[in-house]
């Protein structure tokens, strides 16, 4: 038995869920007035799917129109329709009334047994929508509705926010709210903005907030295999148990808040990686820069930066990795493809990879909200992950192969440029990673089947691969797509993926999104640019078709060299050729690792160190020529991204954003 919330209902009148034998579960809407009998109607009947503990364990009546969402003890979500039109309403009154004229009108307690037994003149209604499974093998243990989106609570450690579309559930993504919180009950939605996850850890009742990230609340009461109830209001705050036959009651007054927010912290552990995703416009607010972070505390988040007022807004954190986040990459609308808005906002599909071979894909759509907090909207769709573990378990006759290291890391992701264009048949993104064990992987991503593929793989390095960087040159001869990668020995390597992408495109388009990974083949060229790893890597195309290659090492060197593409008239890589025309080297540029350089013109190079150093170089016939140097604040440089910004008057100014022991944006 259970209530379930239902909008349309008078305060008189509740809904009942009961779930009978062979997965039938009937709806009964129960009226209650002061000094009269309860009065019950049934309104209607639904077929749970098989499954060894075939009861549901709560439901919720969807402020849409005729829809029941429940969750059942299997931890699937079941969407059916429960339409209370007049007519529907009409015939199961009849049904009890027949029943109540048998029995006569001293004998309301037999109103039930004669109500269910002429409750074949329902229809058992199948459900319209299923996601079996979503929450594992032990439950979903509440479902609710807020600002649109549903919310399911299990036994998982994880609560899902999902959407309809149509009539049809769709999960947008899972929130992992804390450690040790296996055992998730309920969802509170406050006033303040702040959400409240009430659960248990071990044997005490946990009440946790997703705004501040701490514990509220934490009652030693034995577990949660016990009837409990909590209670709250901004004066006061109640939660009541049962504990070896007793009932118990925990009670705590609202007190005043001594602790002040100074400055809220963005992430537990230093930060690894940062993106820009854009920019977003706000009426009566100034221009916001929306980024991605990602850290070493496991999670990614997505924050607006005011320029004039200097503060950075969270908007959103990705918790769905189990290991450190230290790669990210965008590709889209607002990706480096193409910084323009679109119809809807800044939409941008977001790569986050990094510890345990795991790599998450997003679809984030920014838009401006004037009143909320942070002015920004941002709304997230988790569309596909992958880990080489579990593509090991998949495979056939895998006792025969030596299995991949199950503690291998992502060290570096690049978008493959171009790959959606009219010259494939499906609308298939690629994905180039650089990983700890030596190989360089290329994964394939079909958003609209939400598939991560790894498609092809080269070991040639033989040793970690610290960067990838992918880019497209499309002049006279054909397209091809190229990829560098760096490794630790100071190694550069150039590869032409352009036909394992093809191949790739045609064995997903037969197989149906399932293959082996192909072999990326042999480099085109490879230079030994440094003496020790390669911490920063960046390409940029030059006006004349050239390709500007920027470095920066373990000794504090940079090395650029300028390449040129030449085609020959076959179709596979033999027919592409590098030359290198120049190559530049300063040693010594600075005094610890270089780990963030960008190309911002072809005379233009901009490097940051570790030694806390910004510092703009001139490329001239003579070599690196040292213009200015900046002295920023981040300790520990993890990563730089930059970008350029056209003022009024046509000037262009140069912006960048630094990560590692914090977060700092330089003009």
């Amino acid at each position: 038995l259970s209530w379930a919330p239902h909008p349309g209902l008078p305060p008189s009148t509740a809904a009942l869920l009961v779930s009978g034998p062979d997965g039938e579960m009937l709806w009964l809407e129960v009226t209650h007035h002061p000094g009269q009998e309860p009065q019950v109607r049934l309104m209607g009947r639904y077929l749970l799917p098989p499954c060894k503990q075939r009861w549901h364990t709560c439901a919720a009546f969807l402020p849409q129109d005729g829809l029941l969402l429940c969750g059942d003890r299997r931890g699937s979500l079941l969407l059916f329709p429960c339409s209370s039109s007049p007519g529907r309403a009409a015939e199961s009154t009849s049904i009890i009334s027949g029943g109540t004229d048998s029995v006569g009108e001293d004998s309301g307690s037999k109103l039930k047994p004669s109500c269910l037994l002429q409750k074949e003149a329902l229809p058992l209604e199948a459900p319209l929508s299923t996601l079996f499974g979503l929450h594992g093998k032990t439950g979903v243990t509440s479902v609710t509705c807020h600002k649109g989106y549903i919310y399911s609570t299990g036994r998982d450690g994880v609560y899902r926010q999902l959407r309809l579309q149509g009539q049809q559930l769709e999960v947008l993504r899972k929130h992992r709210p804390c450690k040790g919180l296996q055992w998730i009950e309920e969802l509170h939605f406050t006033s303040n903005g702040d959400l409240l996850v009430l659960g248990f850890r071990a044997d005490n009742f946990v009440v946790w907030s997703s705004k501040t990230s701490e514990n509220l609340h934490c009652v030693p009461c034995g577990g949660g295999h016990r009837s409990w109830s909590y209670w709250s209001s901004p004066s006061a705050e109640a939660f009541a148990f049962i504990k070896c036959g007793d009932v118990m009651l925990y009670h705590r007054e609202a007190e005043p808040c001594e602790q002040q927010v100074l400055l809220a912290s963005l992430h537990g552990r230093e930060i690894a990686c940062v993106r820009r995703l854009g920019v977003v416009e706000v009426p009566g607010h100034t221009i916001l820069n929306i980024f991605v972070t990602g850290s070493e505390d496991t999670t990614a988040c997505v924050l607006a930066l005011d320029e004039h007022s200097q503060a950075a807004m969270p908007l959103t954190w990705l918790s769905d990795h189990i290991s450190s986040v230290r790669a990210l990459a965008l590709a889209g609308p607002a990706g480096p493809d193409d910084d323009s808005f679109g119809d809807k906002g800044l939409s941008a599909l977001l790569f986050s990879a990094g510890g345990r071979a795991q790599i998450s894909c997003y679809r984030l759509l920014c838009t401006g909200d004037p009143a909320s907090e942070s002015a920004v909207a941002c709304q997230v769709v988790h569309v596909a992950s992958h880990r080489l573990d579990e593509h090991w378990e998949r495979k056939k006759n895998r006792h025969k192969l030596v299995k991949m290291d199950p503690e291998t890391r992502y060290m570096s992701l690049s978008v493959v440029p171009g790959t959606s264009t009219k010259q494939l048949p499906t609308p298939w993104r690629f994905l180039a990673a650089a990983c700890s064990d030596g190989s360089v992987r290329v994964f394939g991503l079909l958003e609209a089947t939400r598939k991560l593929v790894l498609v092809a793989e080269s070991f040639h390095h033989q040793r970690c691969v610290l960067k990838v960087e992918a880019f497209l040159h499309t002049r006279a001869g054909g397209e091809r797509h190229l990829l560098c990668s760096a490794a630790t020995d100071g190694s550069i390597a150039f590869w032409d993926i352009t036909s394992p992408i093809m191949d790739a495109v045609d064995a997903l388009h037969q197989a149906e999104g399932e293959m082996e990974p192909l072999a990326l083949g042999t480099p085109l060229l490879t230079i030994m640019a440094h003496s020790c790893g390669v911490n920063s890597l960046h390409v940029r195309e030059t006006p004349e078709g050239q390709y500007l290659v920027a470095s920066g090492s373990d000794d504090g060197s940079i090395h650029v060299c300028l390449l040129e593409v030449a085609l020959g008239r076959g179709e596979a890589a033999a027919g592409t050729c590098l030359h290198v025309l120049e190559r530049v080297a300063r040693h010594c540029a600075h005094a610890a690792h270089v780990t963030g350089i960008r190309v911002l013109r072809p005379d233009l190079l901009l490097s940051a160190s570790v030694d806390q150093r910004l510092t703009l170089w001139r490329r001239g016939p003579g070599g690196l020529e040292a213009l200015s140097t900046t002295f920023f604040h981040v300790p520990d440089l993890a990563e730089v991204d930059c970008w350029e910004v056209g003022e009024v008057g046509g000037d262009l100014h140069y912006y960048c954003v630094l990560c590692g022991q914090g977060l700092e944006m330089l003009r």
